[in-house]
């Protein structure tokens, strides 16, 4: 056993999994073959975490969740697949993170910090960023994307395939089935954009001179009837090309599922 190491008597650990030091493994716990499980990690009781997984340093598993089972997919045939989770996640209770396909890039990959509440559905191929929240309930179907700082509020449920840029808020029960744009504040069913995430901003810092640059890029893109070639003209030549302009217009003319409006 590694240093520091507690596994308790009633668990099951396949001989292959690969035990960090200083982890906690709690009563009844299944850690199938192929996984990998950092230093510093807990896992509560009742947890199961299937082949192919490997969680990162840090991390806290609770109780009753489902982690990398196989995809729900008619397109996965039993392929070896992979779900990697990052460095300090949290995954509360009943959440369930489902492993890649193969016809979707082979990997389900949970960022760092992420913080997965409880019932939280995270499907295959999906990509989280950094410090990414998802209340209770939220769902988020195959082959999305979040970025860094996203907030999901409970009881969302996301298409696939969409895309939500970094530091955008989606509110409670709302269904996101086109991209949410960074920085933005998304809500409704379907969801309807409500401005920019100004509170958010200002929590990370973000200067004054970004921000109103950002409102009036924003207010271009979603306030006057433009096309989205026009307002990305528009915002070239009548608004300061600070980064966060930048990663807005391109987020914006990158999308091939279309935004939300």
């Amino acid at each position: 056993m590694t240093t520091g190491t507690m596994i308790h008597p009633t668990a099951i650990v396949d001989p292959s999994a690969q035990i960090g030091d200083n982890v906690t493994i709690g009563a009844f716990s299944v850690i199938k073959n192929d996984t990998v499980i950092g230093s510093g990690t807990t896992i509560a009781s009742h947890v199961v975490i299937d082949p192919f997984v490997t969680v990162g340093p840090d991390c806290t598993i609770f109780q009753y969740a489902s982690v990398g089972a196989a995809p729900q997919d008619l397109k996965f045939h039993g392929e070896k697949t992979y779900l990697k989770i990052g460095r300090g996640t949290v995954i509360r209770e009943f959440a369930t993170i489902n492993r890649g396909t193969g016809v979707g890039g082979g990997i389900t990959e949970v960022g760092e910090e992420n913080y997965l509440m409880a019932y939280v559905h995270v499907a295959h191929d999906c990509k989280t960023g950094r410090r990414v929240i998802l209340a209770n309930g939220s769902t988020l179907a195959g082959h999305i994307v979040l970025g860094d700082f996203v907030t999901v509020g409970g009881l969302v449920a996301i298409h696939q395939f969409v895309r939500v840029g970094n530091y955008s808020y989606i509110g409670g029960k709302s269904a996101a089935v086109k991209d949410v744009p960074p920085l933005a504040i998304a809500a409704g069913d379907r969801a309807k954009l409500h401005g920019l995430n100004k509170v958010g901003l200002e929590r990370h810092n973000f200067s004054p001179a970004a921000l109103s640059a950002l409102k009036k890029a924003y207010r271009i893109f979603f306030r006057i009837g433009l096309t989205t070639n026009e307002a990305v003209e528009r915002v070239k030549a009548g608004v300061e090309q600070v980064p966060e302009v930048m990663e807005f217009v391109e987020f914006i003319k990158s999308s091939s599922r279309g935004i939300t409006r």
